[in-house]
């Protein structure tokens, strides 16, 4: 089972695109892949996301076995293996930043049996990542997630499932990783309850003016690896 996430953010100026992405899929997924415990990749490109440094946003996920499946060797240890290759196409990234996160509970939605190949992550995914401001929140914020929003992700239709997740390594503590068939079912299913975060007479509107999120987060982003079938 895929227990561990690493996840990476960056932006990449348009005319580094075709290159980058040729190298990235080609060669630098397939090298990760072959390494022990690492089960399966997703790239995305954002359709929405706060605070970009300009070009487009991109959203790359590696799911393991644990969390230490990417800390036999570090991230940080990774930079000083890296090849001059690898060194060229990391350095047209920019803003890039990184976490590793631990699954802290996950529910199946109605389409997950549609999910594939093997683990991967869905053709859209919304990922928010955020910190609460103090423990009376994160004891609102779980029993929120427990109560009320994921059994609504395990009924949405056009919901693949949904992960709560927790940071091994990273800025900031939580995440919430949502998985979709389509940006038309994200948009016509779920979009609607996002409404209650703008009433503070609603749970979630009680909670989510208390969490401070990450520069991209909440971040919207469409399938380009593995591409997605027709």
């Amino acid at each position: 089972m895929d227990r561990g996430i690493w996840v990476i953010w960056y932006d990449l100026a348009d005319e580094y695109r075709a290159r980058y992405l040729d190298w990235f899929h080609r060669v630098h997924i397939p090298e990760k892949l072959a390494r022990p415990g690492y089960l399966w990749a997703a790239h995305y490109q954002l359709i929405e996301a706060k605070h970009r440094a300009g070009g487009t946003g991109y959203l790359a996920l590696f799911g393991g076995s644990t969390t230490h499946t990417f800390l036999k060797p570090s991230p940080r240890q990774l930079l000083t293996r890296q090849s001059d290759e690898t060194k060229q196409f990391m350095a047209m990234r920019r803003e890039s930043t990184a976490c590793i996160f631990a699954e802290e509970i996950r529910v199946e939605g109605p389409a997950g049996a549609q999910r594939g190949p093997g683990f991967t992550s869905g053709p859209v995914i919304q990922l928010g990542n955020y910190n609460a401001a103090n423990p009376a929140v994160e004891d609102d914020l779980g029993a929120w997630y427990a109560q009320e929003r994921m059994p609504l992700l395990a009924t949405l239709p056009g919901c693949l499932g949904a992960r709560k997740l927790l940071a091994t390594v990273g800025e900031y503590k939580h995440a919430i990783l949502h998985e979709f068939q389509s940006l038309e079912l994200r948009e016509q299913h779920f979009s609607p309850h996002e409404a209650p975060a703008h009433d503070p007479a609603t749970w979630m509107g009680r909670v989510r003016p208390r969490l401070t999120h990450a520069p991209r987060s909440p971040a919207v982003g469409q399938r380009i690896w593995p591409p997605v079938p027709a």
